[in-house]
């Protein structure tokens, strides 16, 4: 009998962990939500605080849809975000290095960069 037990045991924790993991993720897709006024959000926060079970199934039933699409578009709106970031940071924001000695060239026709300085640049942009 104590194996048994054990198994209700691990059951009644692995189904505590999932309604735990369900709620976080409710209330996480409730203040999310750019359509749903305050009230709105508070009026559903109460109502799956007040009737837990009846909440969320209502709530999943009327937005689960909903839920998904506004998933991949915050998913999809942190890989551009991540891609964005990483294309500054490695310096190929779009301006190639023939755009950057062209500019140099422009300074240094305009009198605003010394011959040295133009020389340093161009190194440093070839190297």
């Amino acid at each position: 009998m104590p194996l048994f037990d054990l198994f209700w045991t691990m059951l009644w924790l692995f189904l505590f962990i999932l309604w735990i993991w369900l709620l976080i993720s409710l209330f996480s897709d409730i203040f999310r939500r750019d359509d749903l006024s305050g009230w709105g959000k508070a009026g559903w926060v109460l109502f799956l605080i007040v009737l837990p079970l009846l909440g969320s199934l209502i709530y999943l039933i009327a937005n689960g849809d909903d839920m998904a699409q506004r998933q991949v578009r915050d998913a999809k709106a942190m890989q551009k975000a991540q891609e964005d970031y990483i294309r500054t940071v490695a310096g190929s924001g779009g301006v190639s290095a023939a755009d950057e000695l062209a500019k140099l060239a422009a300074l240094h026709d305009s009198g605003r960069l010394t011959d040295q300085e133009f020389a340093a640049q161009k190194a440093k942009l070839l190297a």
